[in-house]
């Protein structure tokens, strides 16, 4: 309590000097290292032992009436041998579905209560059919010395489809768990060796339909390679994804073989694929880092053809294509449909005897060299700064353009020592000993749901930073009373992606008085932090909890958030749930009738103008649009209501932002406030499904202070209950106000709902509000750049100072409209 009470004393200290220190340390700039990503894949007999193999293991699924539901799972204590020759399948399987939990194809779709972890320690696991993946499951292997799932050369390809299956088909033709509900999983430290199943045989690494909180990172796919071969590595068809890195293929049919409706994807390497990347469908899907070699097609973006191009936009950035014949295929013509589909961004892309960096689909659809060459390769290096092939405005449009554009100019702040956009993987501490590593249960933490751990988890936080260890919240939900203080200097790491921070009660209820659950240093304060796979959230009424107040400098190293994701609502425990929160479309909400149990959060996450050089990685910015732990397990919808989603007005900036997505809060998902040097990989969307029934104007005030958008109010037909044109009072999904050198690599910005109804996304020329994306600040707006920008149910795409500069209506694309490069910039 002391120590969170001295912040403001510290506050007012920096107040006075903060001037001074930033203009002193304005001219610094990080010295990025290139960051190569490292893993054993030699499968050696001995290996440097894992701590999270021999950490005490004492997590709770705290609000699972089963008091002996384990969390972590050895597969060796479920009987798996790891030789290689003896079947592991059903002992796997055991190790995964044990303790009642949610199984695709039953009658569960989503649940909170019976997170798990899967660990495989080194070895070889025979596999003779597919491991089918549960919800809620973390399948995690010894980074030191990859495990290998080794399919036997009989594997029964009929039980499910890969090696592990996240969900399989049923028999009603559809996969166990809805796509793009299927939340909070990861696979990552495996090798999967399908070399044993005959080339002429459909073989499958992981099949992932997928959406948000997951992830694949650290994989080897090894397949038969060859003409002849019809393996894949990873098969997605369906999903709303979602975060993959780290993946390397090796032969196969296919590396990737992939849709869904967006992804932030980097460091994978393709070697002796056939195609290395063939992509199904997308509405945006951004590629960086990726290494391609000795392959027959880099890309193959042609799906659909030309009347029906089924792929929204591709966006590729510092990557490499080296002795493949053609780098990327493409279905765009002149005259394609629809107009902006097909849309692709390249920028700093390497090319080493590559005869053709883009060419058309032939005639005959094949993907040969006989289609036309839309863009020549070299015979030897050569390298494509940036080129595109889309709509552009520039910012005026949308002019239907092909060819070489000028790259970004990208802030030196932001990249590595090769000019690469710095980027850096989860860490996992495989080289720490156990004893570094200290448990906050250990400490006195309960991580019960019940007990108050705010001065047990305080205490901890400070004790490993003073002891320099690393701070390991076993699975359990702790709840607060106050803010939780994490100083410089701390490493934390959670388990299962169950280690909740859980506020509740009087002092983050006051929406006039807004205080942080979570508060990342004190203003001023300088340094680093590493933070990875933990959520916040809040329970029952809390209208002035800001979840995350990100405060710390970072000058000499980024510090980084990996897997960190808030979640509000709609799970077991929240208080917030179907039974308190429902819909109710056919009732027009006002400020006196609204549900005010329901108003959970002020905010998601605010770096504030003292934040600088954070690292963010995968993390979902969520206000619960469904009850995860709804007992009729349908995933009903229900209405929480939570002010604002990102706040960034970081004074310089200094921001990477991969994968990242922001939904349903009620004035905005992202905004930037006089901030600048901020790169963005495929950030992601969603507008408050009950808007505008109440609009963003309620129930939360208008804060100057924090520069709240004002909303034009556009009356009800108070017949229907329904707007009869898209209403403008609907939240933004991204709001820039004089901001600049900021880039964004791919943004999703969609708008599915008009008051729970879906029939104004369903038809291009019904839209569900008017605008979604506003630039503000005249001339302080400036060097913005967003590529494959893709909004769904906004009439105007892009609006600056009020004026509307992108229509919607000029760029229909798949289900999103489409525009290849939008630029305010001082260059062209």
């Amino acid at each position: 309590m002391v120590r969170i009470s001295s912040s403001f004393l510290v506050l007012a200290v920096y107040a006075v000097g903060i001037n001074a220190r930033y203009r002193n340390l304005e001219h610094r700039e990080y010295k990025l290292a290139k960051v190569s990503h490292v893993r054993r894949a030699d499968n050696a007999t001995s290996c440097a032992p894992y701590w999270m193999e021999s950490v005490k293991h004492q997590g709770l699924a705290s609000f699972n009436n089963d008091t002996s539901y384990k969390v972590f799972r050895n597969v060796k204590d479920y009987g798996a041998v790891g030789d290689g020759t003896t079947d592991d399948t059903a002992a796997i399987q055991k190790a995964i579905s044990e303790g009642g939990r949610c199984a695709p194809g039953s009658t569960c779709q989503s649940t909170t209560t019976t997170p798990a972890v899967v660990y495989f320690p080194e070895g070889t696991y025979l596999l003779s059919a597919s491991i089918i993946d549960y919800y809620y499951t973390q399948i995690i292997g010894n980074p030191n010395c990859l495990p290998t799932l080794l399919a036997s050369a009989d594997f029964n390809t009929t039980t499910g489809l890969g090696l592990i299956d996240g969900s399989p088909y049923q028999s009603t033709g559809k996969t166990g768990f809805g796509p793009t509900n299927t939340f909070f999983r990861q696979i990552r430290n495996l090798i999967f060796d399908m070399s044993k199943i005959p080339a002429n045989v459909s073989a499958t690494g992981i099949h992932w339909p997928t959406a948000q909180t997951t992830t694949l990172q650290n994989l080897v796919f090894n397949m038969a390679a060859g003409n002849e071969t019809l393996h894949q590595g990873v098969f997605v068809e369906e999903g709303s994804g979602g975060f993959m890195a780290d993946l390397t293929f090796n032969g196969g049919n296919y590396g990737f073989n992939v849709g869904n409706q967006q992804f932030t994807t980097r460091n994978l390497t393709f070697n002796g694929c056939k195609t290395a990347i063939n992509q199904l469908w997308d509405w945006g899907w951004t590629y960086k880092s990726v290494s391609i070699n000795n392959c027959q097609v880099g890309f193959n973006i042609s799906a659909g053809g030309p009347s029906a191009v089924n792929v929204g936009s591709l966006t590729l950035l510092d990557s490499s294509i080296t002795n493949t014949p053609i780098g990327i295929i493409t279905a765009r013509t002149a005259g394609s449909e629809p107009v902006g589909a097909g849309s692709l961004y390249m920028e700093n892309v390497k090319l080493d005897n590559v005869k053709s960096a883009v060419s058309l689909l032939d005639a005959a659809g094949g993907i040969g060299l006989t289609g036309e060459s839309i863009l020549a390769g070299s015979a030897g290096a050569s390298v494509v700064d940036a080129w595109a092939d889309g709509h552009r405005y520039l910012p005026k449009g949308p002019t239907n353009d092909r060819g070489s554009i000028a790259p970004s100019v990208r802030p030196q702040t932001l990249v590595d020592a090769d000019g690469k956009f710095f980027e850096r993987s989860k860490p996992q501490y495989g080289d720490i000993p156990v004893d570094k590593f200290l448990s906050v249960r250990d400490t006195g933490a309960k991580g019960d749901g019940k007990t108050d751990d705010t001065v047990a988890l305080n205490a901890a936080i400070l004790q490993a930073k003073t002891e320099g260890k690393i701070l390991y919240v076993d699975a359990g939900y702790y709840k607060i009373s106050n803010t939780i203080y994490i100083p410089p200097g701390s490493k934390i790491v959670g388990e299962a992606l169950s280690s909740v921070i859980l506020s509740s009660g009087d002092f983050f209820n006051d929406i006039n008085n807004p205080q942080p659950v979570v508060k990342v240093a004190l203003p001023g304060e300088m340094g680093s932090i590493e933070w990875s796979d933990m959520l916040v959230s809040t329970q029952g009424q809390q209208a002035g909890a800001i979840l995350i107040e990100y405060n710390l400098g970072s000058y000499d190293e980024p510090a980084g958030m990996w897997d960190v994701h808030t979640r509000i609502g709609g799970f077991a425990g929240s208080h917030l749930q179907a039974d308190k929160c429902p819909t109710t479309p056919l009732v027009i909400a006002t400020e006196e009738n609204l549900v005010k149990d329901c108003i959970a959060a002020y905010m998601a996450m605010h770096i504030t103008k003292f934040g600088r050089g954070l690292y963010m990685e995968n993390n979902w910015l969520w206000t619960a649009d469904h009850d995860l732990d709804d007992a009729k397990n349908n995933n009903t919808q229900i209405t929480i209501y939570t002010g604002r989603g990102l706040l960034i007005e970081s004074i310089y900036g200094t921001l990477w932002l991969y994968g990242t997505a922001v939904e349903h809060h009620s004035k905005y998902q992202y905004q930037f406030v006089d901030t600048r040097d901020i790169v963005m990989g495929q950030i992601q969307t969603e507008t408050a499904y009950y808007q505008p029934n109440p609009s963003a104007s309620l129930p939360f005030p208008v804060n100057a202070a924090l520069s709240d958008p004002l909303f034009e109010l556009l009356p009800t037909n108070t017949t229907t209950n329904t707007t009869t044109s898209a209403n403008s009072a609907n939240g933004w999904g991204l709001r820039i106000l004089r901001s600049s050198n900021l880039l964004a690599y791919g943004v999703g910005l969609y708008s599915f709902f008009d008051n729970y109804s879906t029939d104004c996304s369903q038809d291009h020329l019904i839209k569900c509000q008017t605008r979604i994306l506003s630039i503000e600040g005249d001339a302080l707006s400036h060097d913005i750049s967003i590529y494959n920008l893709n909004t769904v149910g906004a009439s105007s795409m892009v609006t600056r100072d009020g004026v509307d500069l992108v229509e919607a209506r000029d760029n229909n694309s798949t289900f999103v409209d489409t525009v290849g490069v939008f630029r305010l910039p001082l260059y062209s």
